[in-house]
């Protein structure tokens, strides 16, 4: 690693260049693979693609953070290419790293665009998007990321970023229409990427917390009832481990599921979370969730939880196994408004 570029934890040296290296090849594999003209090749590459792009998405968090490197200018610089490579390119690294600090030093989700309010007004768009949830397709979350295009022409405060939003537009729409002229099949392929990376996300965050969602994040007068209240932080952060018994599958989501051990010591990198949450005990045991019960409530309440703006009326544990945890959309780090 040169100089210029030097790790927070040099002992993690191994783990951080390999999941550099698992990105890159699946990634521009699957690429590559959904070109191919045969279709278990290319089913084979969406799916490498969207891991990839998982991935990416959670070590993107990671540098936002400023764990991977010890200048922070290093982390920014990863963190941008990594946006690319999830397509969430349109919003900033900036600003996904501002709203996500806020999200951890308030003790809540501020936000600025109301989505359920822009649903209301449109009806026809309102029924559109609750029977795309009902179909499991992540009508919301596509709303989202594509107001990431429009936000410089509807919030006020990204109105300085209209030259840089064209700028990506033109470079990413000229290389997605290379792609369709090319291939139809592949660009239909990795649009189905998206929806798998855009699902991933959103059913990880769907209850990992039992905040408040604030429509404040432009407020500089705001007033943040929890601001740094550790211990109403751990009472409402939930750790969503895919598995118990093997551990090495929470690595499919790069161990972001150990969310009260996140909570805890964010500047840990993705390796270094299961060892914190094997040390923090049975402290944390009450705030574990169980995969099969969240995916149950995340099944129930797909349409309800259009308009949900609290991700429960108690504590998730109790609610998920009574089914009742409708959980909150539209909370990905990457939508960063």
């Amino acid at each position: 690693m040169a100089k210029k570029f030097q790790l927070r934890d040099p002992a993690g040296a191994k783990y951080s260049i390999g999941v550099l290296a698992y990105i890159t090849v699946t990634y521009f594999g699957g690429w590559a693979a959904m070109f191919a003209d045969n279709w278990l090749i290319n089913i084979l590459g969406m799916l490498a693609c969207a891991h990839g792009m998982i991935i990416a998405a959670y070590l993107l968090h990671d540098c936002g953070h400023n764990a991977l490197f010890k200048d922070n200018k290093d982390n920014a610089k990863l963190g941008k290419v990594l946006n690319w490579i999830t397509g969430s390119c349109y919003g900033r690294f900036e600003d996904i790293r501002y709203k996500h600090m806020r999200h951890h030093v308030d003790n809540c989700d501020p936000v600025v665009w109301d989505y359920r309010s822009y649903l209301k007004q449109h009806p026809t768009m309102e029924k559109v998007v609750k029977a795309a949830e009902w179909a499991y397709i992540p009508a919301i979350e596509i709303m989202m990321h594509t107001m990431l295009v429009f936000a410089p022409w509807a919030i006020e405060s990204k109105r300085d970023q209209r030259a840089r939003v064209l700028t990506v537009v033109l470079i990413r729409g000229a290389l997605l229409l290379a792609v369709l002229l090319i291939s139809v099949k592949a660009f239909v392929l990795y649009a189905v990427a998206q929806l798998v990376l855009f699902t991933v996300l959103r059913f990880m965050d769907c209850y990992q917390h039992n905040y408040e969602v604030i429509f404040n994040l432009d407020d500089p007068d705001a007033v943040f009832p929890h601001r740094r209240d550790f211990e109403y932080e751990q009472a409402n952060t939930y750790s969503n481990l895919l598995s118990h018994r093997y551990p090495w599958l929470n690595m499919l989501v790069l161990n972001f599921c150990y969310h009260n051990a996140h909570h805890q010591k964010p500047i840990l990198n993705w390796y270094e979370l299961p060892a914190l949450h094997k040390e923090m005990g049975e402290k944390v045991a009450p705030q574990t969730l169980t995969f099969w019960e969240q995916a149950r409530s995340y099944h129930k309440h797909r349409v309800a939880r259009i308009y949900a703006e609290e991700y429960g009326d108690d504590e998730v544990t109790t609610s998920l196994k009574e089914g009742r945890a409708v959980g909150v959309d539209a909370l990905s780090f990457l939508t960063a408004f």
